[in-house]
């Protein structure tokens, strides 16, 4: 064939996502739930710092503007006025504000990719009941059923 596989896509004539081992199966899915706590963790980290943000922002616009106050600028301490920094962490803010919303939306489409791939390959978690599994007496003692991946 003439088609030039995509990078990223699974290797080989074999489509991505058909002919995995369980292997694969289980570590493709381990990388997309890291991927998913590394997007969860960003975003808690920007919901800390936008908190920080909207305190010292309400605290300073109860001061004189013409007072003295210290910023951070590149790891240096620079002296302004408080009518100088306000505005800066207000855009700072502002820009923190649509990362945040950037990032919840990567996370809902992470979530989407994961819940998708384990429909496809059936995979089920340790300690997790899957009401559509058949009872636990059966022969397959409920262990994901047949071609089920068992992921812990």
């Amino acid at each position: 064939g003439g088609k030039m596989a995509e990078p990223g896509k699974g290797r080989g004539a074999a489509p991505a996502g058909k002919g995995l081992s369980a292997e694969q199966v289980v570590s493709r899915f381990n990388r997309l739930r890291q991927d998913q706590r590394g997007l969860a963790s960003k975003a808690a980290e920007l919901e800390l710092e936008l908190n920080e943000h909207t305190l010292v922002i309400e605290t300073l616009r109860e001061v004189d503007p013409t007072r003295k106050c210290f910023r951070m600028v590149g790891g240096v301490l620079v002296e302004r006025t408080v009518k100088e920094v306000l505005p800066a962490l207000e855009s700072n803010r502002e820009q923190i504000s649509k990362l945040i919303e950037a990032l919840a939306q990567q996370l809902q489409a992470k979530g989407r990719e994961l819940s998708e791939f384990r429909e496809r390959h059936n995979i089920r978690l340790v300690g997790e009941d899957d009401p559509k599994s058949a009872p636990r007496d059966g022969p397959e003692g409920g262990k994901g059923g047949p071609g089920g991946v068992l992921v812990s």
